[in-house]
């Protein structure tokens, strides 16, 4: 049993020019579960110092993305806590303190050096000496006199932190990739407060994590060469240094990094698709992290007790959309009925919507092809958006409204689920009322193919279906349909795949006579007639 600290606490601090990638979300989760698991404190923080990307909607998108993941804070934007305020922004005041304290000591001096003069120096420097080496000092053994009078008389000025001359290696050790030493002597005397008087990233993140109490840092490996100058900062400033966790990059199945070329990235994203919090909780925290180096469902209560920073793999980890599709469906299966329709409920209004539009009759409608296919696709995961208002609202409403009607679908498709933005073509044709639109493909194979055995195999089943009373229990109406079949010399399969075209449009669908009973015996009977009008007349 992994031993508790409650004087642990860890951060997530996100920069708000974006939506929440999923980089950052897997960041969070670990913070989130190392905390959980030590009975610790998760800290969020709202790094906004870049003024011109960052904005109040891009903060509310990654608190939304937070809440959808299930990430609660305990200290941050919305839940207060005792060493806030939790926005950068509002936080100069302890940067500046930070500052004097090391003009003070002599740890931090001006640099009157031109943008100009730095460029031409760098130029030199990579044309005729192998490389720029980074900043050379110019500035920083003026006397105190002459920099006072420089100050004073306006002249612009940046803040460099002095790095102490015959500095040893600077070390340590990191939870994920052990001992690190990187040589002081290639650390140059960085900026840490601009012309403009705002902080650099190094400075203001340090003087946060410090004042803040944070005692872990766990942070993508893309930080790691930051690591060392922040060290020079914890040092001059006179903090102690917290635990580093630099955690290995996520690539796409290519190879490289992970971005847009390869599909979504955004936690937003990938919940307008359809995927589950909780799944795509578990998928992100065993990119990087295992259990036991075999279990692969596992709970957040199990992660929330089991988080070891100690477990965290070295190697970078593939993103693979597969194995989430996977593990997404088995979420879903699960889940309870009232549960999937909750979560369901845009996507069960959107196949509402879908199945009203069909147009009256039965038609014989062009099989899609791959490409109409995905972009159908695509259009259900954003469900209601190119809906009516207030059709839409209806719709919404009709599935609070009829909740054991809507429940009743989950067994339907559970099974056949990866995503819940599969739902609107998967059950569109429960809605259909007394129409059908027949999938063409389908209407060839099993319907024209031997169109006379298709006409008899449908008076079949009608008639048993005219002959039932109530809410008929599936198996026994499958069964009588069966007999009735047998009876007449039909073999089950060629009795019900045209029953299977003639109700559902095609000749692969969920359940036939559940589907049945939700659609009820009127709507059935008439798109036989339509079907058999259409196709077999």
């Amino acid at each position: 049993m992994i031993e508790k600290d409650p004087s642990i606490r860890v951060r997530f601090a996100p920069s708000p020019t974006g939506m929440l990638h999923i980089g950052g979300a897997r960041t969070a989760i670990y913070n989130w579960a190392f905390a959980r698991t030590m009975g610790g404190t998760f800290v969020l923080r709202i790094e906004d110092t870049d003024q011109v990307r960052s904005t109040e909607e891009n903060t509310q998108i990654i608190l939304r993305a937070m809440r959808w993941l299930g990430l609660d804070w305990d200290e941050g934007p919305e839940a207060g806590g005792s060493c806030g305020p939790y926005f950068q922004t509002e936080r100069t005041e302890t940067y500046q303190a930070a500052l004097d304290r090391l003009k003070e000591s002599g740890a931090a001096y001006p640099c009157f050096c031109s943008k100009e003069e730095l460029d031409a120096k760098r130029a030199q420097a990579e044309a005729s000496e192998g490389g720029y080496a980074g900043y050379d000092g110019t500035c920083r053994h003026l006397s105190a006199d002459e920099a006072r009078s420089r100050i004073e008389a306006g002249e612009p000025h940046v803040w460099r932190l002095a790095v102490p001359e015959g500095h040893g290696p600077i070390e340590f050790d990191d939870a994920v990739y052990g001992h690190m030493s990187f040589p002081a002597e290639a650390m140059d005397d960085m900026i840490i407060q601009r012309t403009d008087g705002t902080f650099t990233y190094n400075f203001a993140v340090v003087c946060d994590d410090a004042n803040m109490g944070i005692t872990h840092v766990i942070r993508g490996d893309d930080h790691l060469s930051n690591t060392p100058r922040q060290m020079l900062i914890y040092e001059a400033c006179g903090f102690d240094a917290p635990t580093f966790a630099h955690l290995p990059m996520i690539l796409g199945s290519d190879g490289h990094k992970l971005s847009k070329r390869h599909g979504a990235t955004s936690v937003e994203e990938y919940r307008d698709r359809g995927y589950l919090p909780a799944a795509m909780v578990n998928f992100l925290a065993l990119l990087g992290w295992s259990l036991d180096g075999d279990t692969t469902i596992i709970p957040e209560d199990v992660l929330c007790r089991s988080f070891e920073l100690a477990r965290i793999n070295r190697k970078d980890s593939v993103f693979d959309e597969k194995k989430l599709d996977w593990m997404n469906g088995v979420y879903i299966r699960e889940m309870d009925a009232d549960a999937w329709t909750l979560a369901a409920t845009p996507w069960l209004a959107q196949a509402a919507i879908d199945g009203a539009a069909v147009s009256p009759g039965a038609q014989v409608v062009p099989t899609p092809t791959q490409e109409e296919q995905q972009a159908a696709a695509q259009e259900a995961r954003v469900p209601g958006a190119a809906v009516d208002a207030q059709a839409w609202q209806r719709a919404l409403a009709d599935v609070s409204d009829r909740p054991g009607f809507y429940r009743a679908m989950y067994p339907l498709v559970a099974e056949r689920l990866a995503r819940l933005d599969e739902i609107p073509a998967k059950l569109a044709y429960l809605f259909w009322g007394p129409n059908v639109a027949l999938d063409q493909k389908s209407v060839d194979k099993v319907l024209l193919k031997d169109a006379e055995q298709a006409a008899s195999a449908l008076a079949i089943c009608r008639e048993v279906l005219a002959g039932l009373e109530g809410d008929q229990d599936p198996d026994a109406a499958m069964q009588a349909c069966r007999s009735a079949g047998e009876e007449a010399g039909i073999k089950a399969k060629q009795l019900l795949q045209p029953l299977r075209v003639a109700v559902a449009g095609n000749m692969v669908s969920p359940p036939l006579f559940e589907s049945i009973q939700l659609i009820g015996i009127p709507d059935t009977l008439a798109r036989i007639d339509g079907t058999c009008a259409a196709v077999l007349a």
